[in-house]
């Protein structure tokens, strides 16, 4: 029989409109077990707050089950002693007969014993920074589909843009399209339009804006832009609110915009999704891993297998490999340096998720101790590198480029 840890725990399985839940009570080696089910309304949570306040429960566990166990969770939060959310992954239950009230059994069962850990639960200031940051970045995407789609009516319409211009949408692209909708149809007037560096490129421009415009690409053109612009002050609006929202957070976004690649954007995301506070995360790798970037471990038969990633969070992880993308490209960075050295070995997609793990070790160590960003610097695998293997490296380079090397002769 295992120890149990916790005498007094109350497991929950959360739906949409019924919270059914557990209480397990264990006082002088005898377990005691009591069942009920509630409403997830207002009324019905106050009613399940009382009832396990009535029990003197000491940790109250929920599954991770969509959006509906924040309404059960938030209220509850600093009521009981704990109350954890956990992984639907880490509690499946074995296969037999599955009930709700079943469900709820077994997370208490699990709890009293230790056997599963809480997910982490941002405190109520930094959610709602997570809110505004999480619905920007679904404006963000809606934006960039809006222009594919504009992409695509002009393919249709034989208008081929995008040939010559290296974006879809910019000030030129944006002023020949408005062009086309209002009936402009001669490709020299059109390529005029042409702003900046784009004017260099009105031959081909000429060329390319001679298409098979009709009035209903006009009718779609014309949406499409009417919804970009609209997104556009959206986004606007929503950064506006997202700065006000951080302004308790100002110290540590400016800190992590000191990091290669971490626009104002990113910093914001970050401090959203994880918070200022590193106690949550014992070490850097701990935050790496919660954060989908630390590499998995298969181990069968004292074999390790290679795996990719571990799964973590989606919203993290997105932003810290478009931050790495950025870091990658920049000029006499440790970041640069990283991404050359894996990608040489492993591939681009191998190493931009190196230099995204780094990363997020790096913002770990900056949010603990409140250090600005110490860059490497490019030559820092080149300082712990042994000159006979950096020789052989560049012997070899020129060889596979068509170079004869001669060794020189010894003194």
């Amino acid at each position: 029989t295992m120890r149990r840890v916790r005498d007094r725990v109350a497991g929950i399985d959360v739906h949409r409109d019924t919270a059914v839940v557990c209480c397990q009570l264990w006082a002088e080696q005898q377990l005691t077990v009591d069942k009920q089910t509630f409403s997830t309304t207002a009324t019905g949570l106050r009613s399940l707050r009382d009832w396990l306040a009535g029990h003197e429960i000491e940790l109250v566990v929920m599954e991770a089950t969509g959006d509906y166990w924040k309404p059960v969770f938030y209220p509850m939060e600093g009521l009981f002693g704990e109350v954890w959310v956990v992984n639907a992954q880490h509690v499946k239950n074995v296969p037999g007969r599955k009930t709700d009230m079943a469900d709820a059994e077994w997370l208490a069962d699990v709890a009293a014993h230790g056997m599963v850990r809480p997910s982490f639960i941002p405190p109520p200031e930094v959610r709602s920074v997570r809110d505004l940051t999480r619905y920007r970045k679904t404006q963000i995407k809606a934006r960039g589909q809006e222009i594919q789609r504009l992409e695509k009516v002009l393919q249709d319409a034989g208008v081929k843009l995008t040939s010559v211009a290296s974006r879809v949408w910019s000030k030129s692209s944006a002023a020949m399209v408005e062009a086309l909708i209002a009936g402009e149809r001669d490709p020299a007037k059109l390529a005029e339009l042409a702003k900046g560096r784009m004017r260099s490129k009105i031959p081909e421009l000429v060329e390319a804006l001679e298409g098979n415009w009709r009035p209903h690409h006009s009718v779609v053109a014309g949406r499409i832009l009417a919804h970009i612009k609209f997104l556009d002050e959206q986004i606007e609006s929503l950064n506006t609110e997202i700065v006000e929202a951080t302004r308790p957070f100002d110290a540590a976004v400016t800190l992590l915009e000191t990091i290669p690649g971490v626009s104002t954007l990113t910093a914001q995301t970050i401090v959203a999704e994880i918070g200022t506070d590193m106690t949550r995360f014992p070490t850097a790798g701990h935050l790496a891993a919660w954060a989908g970037l630390a590499p998995g471990s298969r181990e069968s038969a004292g074999k390790h297998k290679p795996v990719g990633t571990r799964k973590g969070g989606r919203h993290l992880r997105t932003s810290m490999i478009e931050a790495a993308k950025s870091a990658s490209r920049a000029k006499n960075t440790f970041f640069a340096a990283r991404y050359r050295r894996v990608a040489r070995r492993r591939g681009h997609q191998r190493a931009t998720v190196a230099v995204a793990h780094s990363m997020i070790c790096a913002v770990w160590h900056m949010l603990a101790t409140g250090e600005v960003y110490n860059d490497l610097g490019e030559e820092h695998y080149d300082r712990y590198q042994q000159p006979e293997r950096r020789h052989q490296r560049a012997i070899t380079e020129l060889q596979s480029a068509g170079y004869t090397i001669t060794a020189p002769q010894a003194a």
